[in-house]
């Protein structure tokens, strides 16, 4: 069989299985954001909705708009155009590669037996980790991948970029999933409540965490403040959890001029960073920065 035949099969067939998860109407796991009744899909029209009557239409592009209109704080939440333009050139520029594959990696380990295995990517943006997940895993036909933001935009360029997943908009605050659906939930850098964590993961359902260690963009940093120090390493894990796993990944990256600025505007401190220190960061001759990431691996006890 040639080369172009054996990815066109298994394409195929990922296209299938696919096909297959989303058509087990009863096995959705989709509640309602407003009452929190079960949701069914209606084929014809791909959209969803609940005995109450409250309804959902499916966009064109794939993804499920599940964020009322009570529900947001703002015409547009979620991180700005600027930022998710800046992000996707960054992640897509492959910076982050190494930690995306040490997060399929993590999942390879400790696969369910089940078939196929619920992930979610809890504020996954537009996509990237999900993305790397189905390039990455073992047998990833065999993944139910979904993928949660507040930000529509986001959204709507993970669906476009990855059929093989099922993606809404949404706040992490309120998961409109059903009880004891996934059996693992990725948390890349995002917020979280605990008790809806809990809620919809399996029993012995597992929590993946990534959080910055103690180096995490030095050099940066050191651009900002007068002072850098090393933070304690601490992850906080939601009452019933167990740690069973932790691994610590650092390395080192060489971004030109464009991506520094678009790392500099995905941290938390970029609004410190005035006009002059940006400069600086653009002006800097070979500059290296320390990556540093922590993954915790959580099991759900009770």
């Amino acid at each position: 069989m040639t080369k172009y035949w054996r990815t066109k099969v298994r394409s195929t067939t990922k296209q299938i299985l696919f096909l297959s998860f989303n058509n087990q109407i009863h096995n959705m796991p989709y509640i309602c954001p407003i009452c929190q009744s079960p949701l069914k899909q209606h084929l014809p029209s791909k959209g969803y909705y609940c005995e109450k009557k409250h309804h959902f239409d499916m966009a064109k592009e794939g993804y499920l708009n599940l964020l009322p209109v009570q529900h947001k704080k703002s015409k547009e939440p979620g991180d700005s155009r600027a930022m998710m333009r800046s992000r996707r050139n960054f992640l897509e520029a492959e910076f982050y590669l190494p930690m995306a594959k040490a997060i399929a990696a993590i999942i390879n380990q400790h696969r369910t037996e089940t078939s196929p295995m619920h992930i979610l990517d809890m504020g996954c943006g537009e996509g990237y980790y999900s993305r790397q997940i189905e390039a990455y895993c073992d047998n990833s036909e065999t993944l139910d991948l979904h993928g949660i933001d507040i930000a529509k935009n986001a959204i709507f360029a993970a669906a476009k970029k990855q059929a093989n997943a099922r993606f809404i908009v949404a706040s992490n605050k309120r998961l409109p999933y059903a009880d004891n659906y996934f059996d693992l939930l990725l948390r890349v850098y995002a917020p979280s409540n605990d008790e809806e964590i809990k809620r919809i993961l399996k029993p012995e359902g597992l929590l993946l965490i990534v959080t910055p260690g103690p180096r995490h963009l030095w050099q940066l940093k050191q651009f900002i403040y007068k002072e850098v120090k090393e933070h304690t390493i601490t992850v906080d894990l939601p009452e019933g959890f167990e740690q069973i796993d932790t691994q610590r990944l650092s390395y080192t990256i060489k971004p030109d001029q464009i991506n520094r600025m678009a790392l500099l505007q995905m941290t938390p401190f970029a609004w410190r960073a005035k006009a002059d220190i940006q400069t600086k960061i653009q002006r800097a001759n070979n500059l290296e920065i320390e990556t540093d990431f922590i993954l915790t691996l959580a099991i759900k006890k009770d």
